[in-house]
C-alpha cells in the first residue's frame, strides 16, 4: 500500500502533492467483512445479496514489439466477454501466433503466459488482413480465447485455465511490481510504439524515393533525404545504447511526415495514373 500511495501521489496529487486517496478502509477487515457476507449468502441468511467475481489481473495478448495489449481489464466483473479486431505486419503472412497474457506490465516478457496457439488465415498484404481476437470467461472463471479471420471465417477457440484462481500473493507481487516500474514501463511502451512507426515511415520513405525521388525538384528530394537520415540516426544510436528517447523519435519522425508529403502527393498521382491507363481512359 505504502507504494501505491507513492505513485498515486506523482500521477493524481493535488496541488500540495498530497494525494486524494481514501484509506478510511482497512484491507484486511474489508476481506473479512466479504468473506462473511459471502457465508451467510451460502447459508440462507441473505437472499437479496450477491457477490460477484472480478478478474484479479488484465488479460489481454502480445502484440508486435513485444507489448501486451489489454482486453479485459483488472477488476473486470465475470462473466464477460470481450474482443478485438488485429491485423498483420508482414506480407503474406500464412498464419499468426496468438499468446494469451495476464497481469499489468506493458512488455508481454514482464507479464504471465497462459497460453499460445496458432490460426492459420488467408495470406494477404500487411495492414490488410484482420484477425478477431474474442476473450470470454465464464461463470466458473476459466478462460475461451477465439480467434478468428476475419475474412474467411476461420477460427480456432481454446479453453485456458481459470484466470480467476490466482494465489493472493502472487497478484499483489504482479502489482507492486506494476506500480514500481510504471514509468519506466510507459516510457518503455512510447518507445516502441514509436520504433514501430519510425520503422514503417524509413521504410516507405526509401521505397518511394527509389522509385519516384528523381522526378521530385532538387530541394524537396534533399529535405526528404535528411529528414530521413535523421530518424535512422536516432534509431541506430538507440540500437548502440544512447539515451534516445520517444519523443525525440516522434518529433523526428513527424519532420519526416511533413517532409515526404510531396513524394506522397507524387505516388498517389502515379497510381491514378496507372489505374486509369489500364481502364482505358488514358493513353498507354
Amino acid at each position: 500500500m505504502p507504494l501505491v500511495r507513492e505513485f498515486a501521489s506523482e500521477v493524481f496529487g493535488c496541488s500540495d502533492g498530497k494525494p486524494e486517496l481514501n484509506t478510511t478502509q482497512n484491507p484486511d477487515e474489508a476481506v473479512a467483512l466479504g468473506a462473511a457476507i459471502q457465508g451467510g449468502i451460502l447459508s440462507g441468511d441473505f437472499s437479496d445479496l450477491l457477490l460477484l467475481d472480478v478478474t484479479p489481473l488484465s488479460l489481454g495478448i502480445e502484440t508486435f514489439g513485444g507489448l501486451m495489449n489489454v482486453i479485459i481489464p483488472r477488476n473486470t466483473t465475470i462473466p464477460v466477454k470481450r474482443g478485438e479486431a488485429f491485423t498483420t505486419v508482414a506480407d503474406y503472412q500464412k498464419d499468426v501466433l496468438i499468446h494469451v497474457l495476464q497481469g499489468e506490465r506493458e512488455k508481454a516478457a514482464d507479464n504471465w503466459s497462459l497460453g499460445r496457439f496458432t490460426l492459420e488465415f488467408e495470406p494477404q498484404p500487411k495492414g490488410v488482413a484482420k484477425v478477431g481476437v474474442q476473450f470470454e470467461i465464464d461463470a466458473d472463471g476459466i478462460l475461451h480465447v477465439l480467434a478468428r479471420d476475419i475474412k474467411t471465417g476461420n477460427e480456432k477457440i481454446v479453453e485456458m485455465r481459470s484466470a480467476v484462481d490466482v494465489d493472493d500473493d502472487d497478484v499483489q507481487q504482479m502489482i507492486e511490481e506494476s506500480v514500481e516500474h510504471a514509468f519506466d514501463d510507459i516510457e518503455e511502451r512510447r518507445w516502441i510504439e514509436a520504433k514501430l512507426r519510425a520503422e514503417q515511415t524509413t521504410e516507405a520513405t526509401g521505397k518511394g524515393l527509389e522509385a519516384y525521388g528523381g522526378e521530385l525538384p532538387e530541394e524537396q528530394r534533399a529535405g526528404i533525404e535528411t529528414a530521413l537520415a535523421d530518424v535512422m540516426a536516432l534509431l541506430a544510436e538507440k540500437e548502440k545504447g544512447g539515451t534516445v528517447t520517444a519523443a525525440s523519435l516522434k518529433d523526428s519522425n513527424a519532420r519526416l511526415d511533413s517532409a515526404t508529403q510531396p513524394l506522397a502527393e507524387l505516388m498517389m498521382d502515379r497510381v491514378m495514373e496507372q489505374m486509369l491507363e489500364k481502364r482505358g481512359v488514358l493513353p498507354g
